[in-house]
């Protein structure tokens, strides 16, 4: 069944996004280094059994398995030139799982960094970078996505860039940065920064938020500072699941079903309404998360102590005046967020 991402939340108070691609399909048989897009048209099957997996947890939104498909990290693969039909192929891989679902499921149309630096740390312009999503999101598009969901990303000229082409091409869309740098992106854009960069586009997102990043107490402490800045912006949270531990060649993620429960309520009573998770959440995670946000009762909102408290300490120490003015150098004088 589908529908709009606005008009559900319309009607819901929060929903469930998805949890992890990358780790879920290692579990799958994906080789290191292999770029699971591409499993859209060869193995279709895969994401497809992932996205129902997800959709039978509890999942209000599933993103489609187009993270990295877009043409500079396609050429890394000799793939390119299948931008288009990979990203149409992933939205219809989604779009089956959510019209055979007997309540509405959100195909968001997932759409992540291109690796590739602006000008003058790197080639890229605002320009090239928006024609090589105008591509990825035609693709999108054309195959059903209910929304372009735009994540994990550090600078603010790429948001604008993703967020410019789903416009151009009369999309909605949400966009989420990854702050895992002393509390802020890579590029240096604090948590409150999102709502200038949002305020900025017209039309403007659906939601804004964050995913990713380092550990779960981490990404709340973000969504604490981003509902203080605007309480009436819809604000995602993808946590990943717990912190990163490395065993040897891999790499587990400490969070429980438990643990991702708590994160709905705490999130919750933040003032996020999109809560889902990142690296490391399996289904039994987003289903233990469905049953929290099913008995979800709003409370008082959280301090940053009771989150570390709740579900663990930061692993990543917050930025200060100092750190913050320090990123602004290393980018160069680059526009500030």
């Amino acid at each position: 069944m589908r529908m709009s991402l606005q008009k559900l939340l319309d009607q819901n108070l929060l929903l469930l996004a998805d949890g992890a691609t990358g780790t879920n399909f290692m579990n799958m048989g994906l080789e290191p280094g292999f770029p699971p897009d591409l499993w859209n048209i060869s193995h279709p099957e895969k994401p497809e059994a992932l996205h129902q997996m997800f959709v039978d947890a509890g999942s209000d939104i599933i993103l489609t398995n187009t993270f990295g498909a877009n043409a500079p990290r396609l050429k890394l693969h000799d793939a390119a030139d299948d931008t288009y039909a990979i990203n149409k192929a992933g939205a219809e891989v989604a779009g089956r799982v959510a019209e055979k679902a007997d309540r509405p499921v959100i195909v968001g149309g997932s759409v992540g960094p291109t690796g590739e630096l602006f000008e003058p740390m790197g080639a890229l312009t605002p320009e090239t970078c928006k024609a090589f999503f105008l591509e990825q999101i035609r693709g999108l598009k054309d195959g059903g996505a209910d929304v372009v969901w735009i994540e994990t990303m550090s600078a603010r000229e790429e948001i604008e860039a993703a967020a410019n082409a789903a416009i151009e091409l009369g999309m909605p869309y949400v966009f989420t940065a990854s702050f895992d740098t002393a509390g802020m992106t890579m590029m240096g854009i604090a948590p409150n920064g999102l709502d200038d960069i949002a305020s900025g586009l017209s039309p403007p997102p659906v939601a804004y938020g964050a995913n990713c990043g380092v550990g779960a107490s981490d990404l709340m402490a973000s969504m604490l500072d981003m509902t203080a800045k605007n309480t009436d912006a819809v604000i995602v949270g993808k946590a990943n699941c717990g912190i990163p531990v490395v065993k040897g060649k891999e790499t587990v993620y400490t969070g429980t079903p438990q643990l991702m429960g708590d994160y709905v309520k705490l999130a919750g009573d933040a003032g996020v309404r999109i809560i889902g998770g990142c690296c490391g959440t399996k289904p039994e995670h987003i289903a233990a998360m469905r049953k929290s946000m099913d008995e979800y009762n709003a409370g008082q909102r959280p301090t940053l102590p009771e989150i570390i408290e709740k579900i663990g300490p930061l692993v990543a120490p917050r930025a200060t005046a100092e750190t913050r003015a320090a990123a602004r150098a290393r980018r160069g004088g680059r526009r500030r967020a």
